[in-house]
């Protein structure tokens, strides 16, 4: 690579393995000063290890960076804060039962003399952090626990540690995947924000519309090899996301209109509470039939969330009542519903979905395993495991270094996500849950995880779908039912409501009648 003194970073030939793959061959590219340069890939192209090296927590097999033209080996998270390098994970990184500004200041507690003695000023540092977050429009309440906190209140605390370290170049992994449509133009508000005040932005995205709103230049990863270096603004999306997955990828989801049968879900007047006790969904009644799409449609926090965990037997009901092929399942527990005919991807894949530190094939078969032909005479047959492993990776394309094998916490998050889906489509279920199916997928993968839905339901199966895409929303459903305040507002044809009007409900404001 030519020497440019505006490259305020420079990867040169850098290569990193891991047991059965080579996450990042030989990649040479130049970041400039001031810039917001984006990484698009697949899952599993490399983006997020390429990443990790610059922030140090992984140092590379072969190659170098630069870093403002000086020739750096960043051996640590500590070492790439010195060098004013931040970090924000898909995975947020926080303590959960400190305050937003203990997990800002740890390991760098401020300290003051108390009677000769240092004492840690966390109290002196609340305003501080209070200033900073107003400076940059991450307005945030800093005595509050983490644990009370939402999702893109916690992503802003992760933004401050960056800026209370003093960051320069501040690396962005996924940032917007759990973010609502609402949150994420707040959040890309911010990051021309932070290039305005001359910070240097790396941006990991599988969202294309995103990039095309906020970076100056990306490179596309494919299969751990450099592609192409892109102005972002004379390429189009279309030109991205073919390079992307390195052939023509159509855009657009051809769907038959649905024949609807025999209803399978009936929600009727489902009440329920959160955590602290307080009413969250109140009186919510809606039906699927065999072969619908019936998607819920709502900002975050509105209810939409509890009743499909309501469904899949996560949460308690305090009153109302769920049936499935007309037998009540309100208090069945949640391996009753699973083999009644539930399938369910929930929200949280890491929390609820997977058991990290278990191989791929163990957590393939989570919900088939004590059956036959995973378990003969109450022995697990480890054959069985890893053939019918091997089937799901190959039909869902999920990408693993040792296959089978692989530990899933090693996993990429899409990769992660892609086995859920797997694992509870080929379940078989007359009812399929997705909830926020498409999270941190790639363009290539959610396009076929769209696909397979629809296939699903072409092949006579109920589906609810919980996102917050509205795209996703408008392009997959049969019928819509817009929450607000835990109230079902409207429920339409997709074809016969329109974005704006599915907006309005979701606010809460305009005339729009069950």
């Amino acid at each position: 690579m030519s020497e440019q003194n505006d490259y305020i970073i420079e990867f040169r030939n850098i290569t990193k393995k891991f047991p059965g793959v080579i996450a990042n061959n030989d990649i040479s590219l130049g970041i400039r000063q001031g810039e917001i340069f984006a990484l698009l890939g697949e899952n599993g192209a490399g983006k997020s290890t390429l990443m990790s090296i610059l922030f140090g927590m992984y140092e590379p097999d072969q190659g170098e960076i630069y870093l403002r033209g000086e020739k750096v080996k960043i051996k640590s998270p500590n070492q790439a804060a010195e060098l004013s390098i931040g970090m924000v994970h898909q995975h947020f990184m926080l303590v959960e039962n400190f305050t937003i500004t203990e997990n800002i200041v740890l390991g760098l507690e401020p300290e003051k003399k108390v009677f000769g003695f240092p004492v840690v000023d966390i109290k002196g540092t609340d305003q501080k952090i209070k200033d900073l977050s107003h400076k940059y429009g991450l307005d945030v309440n800093p005595t509050d626990l983490i644990e009370d906190i939402n999702v893109s209140t916690r992503q802003r605390v992760e933004i401050l540690k960056m800026l209370y370290r003093e960051a320069e170049i501040l690396i962005f992994d996924e940032p917007t995947a759990m973010l609502t449509p609402q949150e994420i133009e707040f959040l890309l508000n911010i990051i021309k924000n932070l290039q305005a005040d001359g910070k240097t932005i790396i941006l990991i995205s599988h969202k294309l519309y995103e990039i095309k709103q906020v970076a100056d230049r990306c490179a596309i990863l494919r299969h751990g090899e450099l592609i192409d270096i892109l102005d972002v603004k004379t390429t189009s999306t279309q030109e991205m996301a073919n390079l992307m997955v390195g052939k023509q990828l159509s855009l657009s989801l051809d769907k038959s209109e649905s024949k609807p049968g025999d209803p399978v879900l009936e929600v009727e007047n489902l009440t329920l509470d959160n955590e602290l006790g307080v009413e969250i969904v109140h009186n919510v009644s809606f039906k699927i039939h065999a072969g619908e799409i019936f998607s819920l449609a709502g900002v975050s926090g509105n209810g939409q969330m509890e009743i499909a965990d309501a469904i899949a037997g996560l949460i308690n009901v305090k009153s109302g009542k769920i049936s499935l092929n007309q037998k009540e399942i309100t208090h069945a527990t949640v391996k009753e519903r699973i083999e009644s005919g539930i399938s369910y991807i929930p929200e949280d894949r890491q929390r609820f979905g997977l058991i990290l530190e278990m191989p791929l094939a163990v957590n393939l078969a989570l919900k088939s395993y004590y059956k036959e032909p995973f378990s003969q005479k109450h022995i697990l047959q480890e054959n069985v495991f890893l053939e019918y492993s091997d089937n799901l990776i190959k039909q869902f394309d999920i990408r693993s270094g040792q296959g089978s094998t692989t530990i899933v916490r090693s996993m990429s998050g899409g990769n992660q996500q892609k086995a859920i889906v797997a694992r509870e489509i080929d379940l078989d279920s007359d009812l399929l849950i997705f909830v926020q199916p498409t999270r941190g997928l790639d363009i290539g993968a959610i396009q076929a995880v769209r696909k397979r839905m629809i296939d699903e339901r072409d092949r006579g199966k109920a589906i609810l779908l919980v996102s917050l895409e509205l795209d996703e929303i408008m392009s997959c459903s049969d019928r819509i039912g817009v929450i607000y305040n835990g109230r079902i507002q409207t429920v339409a044809k997709a074809d016969q409501i329109t974005r704006e009007e599915i907006g309005e409900a979701m606010m809460g404001v305009g005339n729009h009648g069950k």
